[in-house]
């Protein structure tokens, strides 16, 4: 294919780079990441997550995950701030009796105090404090992370100029230390570095304007020289291969 289809396609990817939710089967055949993580999310809320319950899940995207759990219903609440996800639980989770509230998990939660007895979180935002709260006395709390050294890789080989990371302070054991300081005892913490490939430059342009936080101000016409060197590096190793960085972490209210 010759450089100027390649750049039609990428700029076709990046008029496209729109996501409902948190879903990105747009891409799902064309890269993969976090497939050998040493621990299961979703296992690790089951083993805490009883049917009676009071559940919170935070930052919950478009509830895609919150609904796989099949929790009852009357004891599930979650938020979310991104508008057009908030627009999404509002169409979907509050129909099923899902207590949804907008909020920025950041602050204060639009919650009671000790409310809950198993507040999760997969990839949001928290304040430790806010989290012991609204946790009832014993409650656990259960987050999945994105670190601070997540895509750092891809994004210097993508953008034009170094940028600092966006979230410098997300390393377990910052999170480990805060979690202690607000009263909390660990039972669970682990962290890993995993590869994410790309098979596809076009998949890793849509990529990188729906995570556009780790690649502030890409553009395919900025980056082009770096994109027809992703694609040299495409055609002779058949992947482009960046490392993603997790973290979780599992605590109890005492």
């Amino acid at each position: 294919m010759a450089h100027q289809e390649h750049i039609q396609q990428w700029l076709e990817e990046e008029k496209t780079a729109h996501i409902k939710g948190w879903d990105f089967s747009h891409i799902a055949d064309r890269y993969e990441e976090a497939q050998d993580l040493p621990w299961s999310y979703r296992e690790t809320v089951c083993k805490y997550l009883t049917p009676d319950a009071m559940l919170l899940d935070m930052d919950t995207g478009g509830g895609e995950f919150l609904l796989s759990l099949h929790h009852p219903w009357k004891n599930t609440c979650a938020t979310e701030g991104f508008p057009p996800n908030v627009r999404l639980c509002r169409e979907t989770l509050l129909p099923l009796g899902i207590d949804f509230r907008e909020a920025d998990c950041g602050k204060a939660l639009p919650y009671g105090d000790n409310c809950f007895d198993v507040v999760i979180n997969r990839h949001g935002n928290f304040q430790a404090e806010e989290i012991f709260r609204v946790l009832k006395p014993g409650g656990v709390f259960i987050t999945e992370q994105v670190g601070a050294e997540n895509d750092r890789d891809l994004a210097q080989m993508l953008l034009p100029a170094p940028i600092a990371p966006p979230f410098p302070e997300q390393y377990l054991n910052i999170a480990s230390e805060k979690f202690r300081k607000a009263g909390f005892s660990l039972l669970e913490a682990d962290e890993a570095f995993r590869p994410i490939r790309f098979r596809d430059v076009g998949a890793l342009v849509w990529f990188a304007h729906i995570i556009e936080w780790e690649f502030p101000g890409f553009s395919v016409m900025d980056s082009l020289d770096q994109l027809l060197q992703l694609q040299a590096v495409l055609e002779k190793d058949g992947v482009i291969e960046g490392r993603i960085h997790r973290f979780l972490l599992v605590a109890r209210k005492t």
